[in-house]
């Protein structure tokens, strides 16, 4: 039974080649598995067909494919796509593919819920459940860009860890993930084409920056003080405002990469002239840039968008103060699919 047998996809090239010279093979059988398994995407040892049936009888016998699937999809007045993925053990995660003209975005997760409670986001008010496998952050990225391609016509080019769970409660999965949808062998999308976004783990940022890491990194500020930030996202008070300007300022010396702050603008909450007065100060701390993001409305709470009107005045402060700014508009909002929607509603 599937118990009884290890997960291939749980093994690296290294430890595959190990176990199948163990058993008589040639070394390059690894890399031939590999390729099936991570850009071919099969799902049974019989698919393999450039292997002779004795071996994929073997691999059958000792391994079992995991695989996620596509439980639910759900296309927006906009185009946006936002899919249920059903995991081996009945959970749920949620990813969106987002269309523009130059490109498509692909939002997925890193957990299975989330342990944070951020106040604003639908994802906050779930549990955290687990963490997902390399494997099952790899397949989002996967299943949605043949989406992409059915759906679009054209493939993902970019990908933003922006949906369910805190990626960086999942530092170890994470990283292989991004290997491997990096990787020759596997999507082969370029690192400048990635963003990682965090609510921000102190210790895990300056971990990426020692790893000297090729993906950008984006940090969920939501607020530039520490008593505002505290009310609505509780990691603030193991992880301040000063921490993170010097973990980030780190991650630019050694990176080179700006990090981007992602500020998300609540009616009466942060959207005030001091909010913009305090977050022009924390941005120039370190190189940074600003993405404005409309709050979107969850059942849970009762916060409110300024309107447009009122974000692109907010944008003008900054920009008057030379803060790189750029609004990002919501999309998929009629099926919960926009920022901070997230949250196995279908």
């Amino acid at each position: 039974m599937m118990e009884e047998k290890q997960n291939i996809r749980g093994l690296g090239e290294e430890k595959l080649m190990d176990q199948l010279t163990k058993d008589g093979q040639k070394s390059f059988r690894a890399k031939q598995i590999i390729q099936w398994l991570w850009k071919n995407g099969v799902s049974k040892f019989e698919e393999m067909t450039n292997l002779s049936k004795e071996l994929r009888e073997s691999l059958e016998e000792k391994y079992f494919i995991p695989r996620i699937q596509v439980a639910l999809m759900q296309k927006s007045r906009d185009n946006t796509i936002k899919c249920a993925f059903s995991l081996y053990d009945n959970n749920k995660v949620e990813g969106v593919l987002i269309p523009s003209k130059d490109r498509v975005t692909a939002c997925i997760s890193s957990q299975v819920g989330c342990s944070l409670s951020c106040k604003f986001c639908a994802t906050g008010f779930m549990d955290r459940t687990r963490n997902l496998e390399s494997y099952e952050i790899y397949d989002q990225v996967q299943l949605l860009n043949k989406i992409s391609i059915e759906e679009y016509g054209k493939e993902v080019t970019n990908i933003v860890f922006m949906g369910m769970g805190e990626p960086l409660l999942n530092y170890k999965n994470v990283m292989e993930g991004i290997e491997w949808i990096n990787s020759e062998n596997g999507l082969h999308i370029s690192m400048k084409r990635i963003t990682l976004s965090t609510a921000g783990i102190v210790k895990i940022i300056y971990k990426m920056a020692d790893a000297n890491v090729k993906f950008n990194m984006a940090l969920s500020l939501h607020a530039a003080t520490n008593e505002k930030r505290n009310a609505i996202m509780p990691i603030n008070e193991t992880n301040s405002l000063e921490e993170l300007a010097e973990a980030l300022e780190y991650f630019n010396t050694q990176t080179n990469t700006r990090p981007t702050l992602e500020y998300c603008v609540i009616e009466n909450v942060n959207d005030g002239l001091d909010d913009a007065k305090e977050l022009i100060k924390f941005s120039k701390l370190f190189p940074s840039k600003v993405n404005l993001i409309e709050y979107n409305s969850i059942d849970l709470s009762s916060f409110a968008s300024p309107g447009q009107n009122a974000i692109e005045a907010f944008a003008s402060k900054l920009e008057a103060n030379n803060v790189i700014v750029n609004i990002r508009r919501s999309r998929g909002k009629d099926i919960d699919a926009a920022c901070g929607q997230l949250a196995n509603k279908a």
